[in-house]
């Protein structure tokens, strides 16, 4: 195979001038996509391809035992649904957590995932159910004739799998899957994987309760009582996807739509544009040029993840929504990060304090082992068809399954999820509750009609709102927004890890007012691949960009 030919990290061509588009983190399900619309398909039907063919082709950000998220604009109806299909935790059960892989040492137990019913299936079942236009066999051919022939091996699926192998293959499945023959297939190897093939065409044939009552179910629950997890068939439907209406709120001219809780990105973003709306940011300029702004929307971020600490699920606790919203409390909390600004020149701090211990630009101890993680991972689908239907959405690899276990193909990562306040993925073996997480799907509209989608796995709670404020709040254009340097929210200890592009003054600046700024890589693919679709103003064409940190494509037709 020509490796010229692969899915490549770096600049993408902007698509523009379509009327009907679509943006994804692998160019392959990008054209399927793309397929299914040009052949009469709609934006939901368009998506439920992509998902599936992205859990083949991506097994390093996705699988089919993960889950999904949808929010969706109904051009019939002009109404907005959100569907929540995250993997379940069952209650009544303790956590199970297989035996740590050997050599690996989390930081405790409980940052080992523990495993979940999965929600990947059942999500996508309901919105076939419910917005579907297609057959249901036919949006999983695309998928079934990948898994049959193979996919080429990407250099970021590559890298991203050497850095999680030990997790991976600690399962005799798993090292079947992954290393068939000792060793990880190379850059421009074909991938195979017999048994997923097999089980996508039991899926075309049987339908999406294949996962959840069918053969597939039922070697899954064969699998985990043999573990020592003693689930049931009943427990694979007793907590459903569940509908909800999105959280919706002004900024400017724009609503913005997103997911409610027990998401925590909607809200996180709402309370950090809020904020960010009670100081003169076209005074100040932009955070990347100014280092006022940056100290200003660093704490913001950082006071936002403190606040999101108590979000749960509605279901299980009171959930202070309209308080977050709150005008007075955004503009008391901004005089509050205003009225706090140092008064002295605090460089000779940073200066004295910054280089003990030693630390590289990971954050990590110069001589010091860093502490391995569980496989992190996600997907997110911008679609929006000729019919005016937009699709924002993620399907993941986090909350589903055994951790690091294969199931007829499927592998399977388990939930992140711990009770715990600063956790970004929580969750409570109570009721029917389900786990809070991060993700961050956007619709904007202006006028009452959509203009704008976006979304990113990574460290999704501080980048969106960096990204969507820097197209609502300084009329930047999506691919202009998407490439500026972004970061992650500031620590306790007064560091701020940001991509390593800003000008020596900005940098300069925020150690002036006591803030040492870390470099990451100038494209760190963990501050993520936003997908984004826009409506342009003038034409009322669509244009759609993907992410440079990662191998996405946009496309449009």
């Amino acid at each position: 195979m020509d490796t010229a030919q692969l899915a490549r990290v770096g600049p993408k061509e902007v698509v523009r001038g379509k009327q009907a588009v679509c943006s994804s983190s692998q160019p392959l399900v990008t054209q399927t996509m793309l397929e299914v619309m040009r052949t009469g398909g709609s934006a939901v039907d368009a998506a439920i391809a992509g998902s599936l063919l992205q859990a083949v082709i991506e097994p390093h950000m996705t699988n089919h035992a993960g889950t999904v998220e949808f929010l969706y604009w109904d051009a019939a109806s002009g109404r907005a649904y959100q569907l929540n299909g995250t993997g379940t935790l069952v209650p009544g059960l303790p956590p199970f957590r297989p035996v740590p892989p050997i050599g690996i040492r989390f930081a405790s137990k409980e940052a080992n995932p523990c495993a979940c019913i999965p929600g990947f299936m059942p999500a996508l079942g309901e919105m076939h159910r419910r917005f579907g236009s297609r057959p249901w066999r036919a949006l999983c051919e695309p998928a079934v004739a990948v898994a049959e022939q193979g996919h080429p091996v990407t250099s970021f699926e590559h890298a991203t799998l050497t850095e999680e192998l030990a997790f991976y293959t600690f399962f005799p499945s798993g090292r079947a899957l992954f290393t068939p023959n000792g060793f990880l297939p190379e850059v421009g190897d074909t991938f195979h994987n017999p048994a997923l093939a097999r089980t996508l065409r039991r899926l075309a044939e049987e339908g999406p309760a294949y996962f959840t009552e069918g053969q597939w179910a039922r070697n899954f629950i064969r699998t985990a009582n043999q573990m020592g997890w003693p689930i049931t068939l009943e427990h694979m439907t007793a907590i459903p996807p569940r509908w909800q209406e999105p959280l919706r709120y002004r900024h400017g001219a724009d609503e913005v739509i997103q997911l409610s809780p027990p998401e925590r990105t909607g809200v996180f973003t709402a309370f950090v544009l809020g904020v960010m709306r009670h100081f003169n940011l076209k005074e100040l300029g932009h955070y990347t040029e100014s280092a006022e702004t940056l100290y200003l929307l660093a704490h913001t971020l950082r006071r936002a993840h403190l606040e999101m600490g108590m979000l749960h699920d509605p279901q299980l606790f009171e959930v202070p929504v309209d308080l977050w919203l709150s005008e007075d409390y955004q503009r008391m909390t901004a005089e509050i990060l205003w009225r706090s600004r140092p008064k002295a020149n605090l460089t000779d701090h940073i200066r004295l304090t910054a280089g003990y211990p030693a630390l590289t630009a990971a954050g990590v101890p110069l001589g010091a082992a860093a502490e391995p993680h569980p496989p992190v991972g996600s997907c997110e689908l911008s679609v929006v068809d000729s019919q005016g239907n937009w699709v924002q959405m993620m399907n993941t690899l986090q909350s589903g399954g055994i951790p690091g276990v294969v199931v007829d193909g499927v592998p399977m990562v388990g939930s992140h999820a711990r009770a715990h306040l600063q956790a970004d993925i929580a969750g409570w073996f109570a009721g029917g509750g389900r786990i809070k997480c991060i993700i961050g799907s956007t619709i904007v509209l202006r006028d009452g009609q959509p203009w704008l989608a976006l979304g990113s796995p990574g460290n999704v709670y501080g980048t969106v709102p960096q990204v969507l404020g820097s197209i609502l709040d300084y009329g930047m254009t999506p691919d202009q927004a998407v490439d500026l340097p972004r970061m992650d929210p500031l620590r306790d200890d007064y560091v701020l890890e940001v991509e390593s592009r800003l000008p020596a003054s900005v940098v300069s600046g925020m150690a002036r007012r006591g803030i040492q700024v870390r470099p990451l890589p100038m494209y760190d693919y963990n501050m993520g691949s936003f997908q984004i679709c826009w409506r342009d103003p003038r034409t009322g064409l669509l244009n759609s960009c993907a992410d440079p940190r990662r191998a996405g494509q946009a496309g449009g037709i």
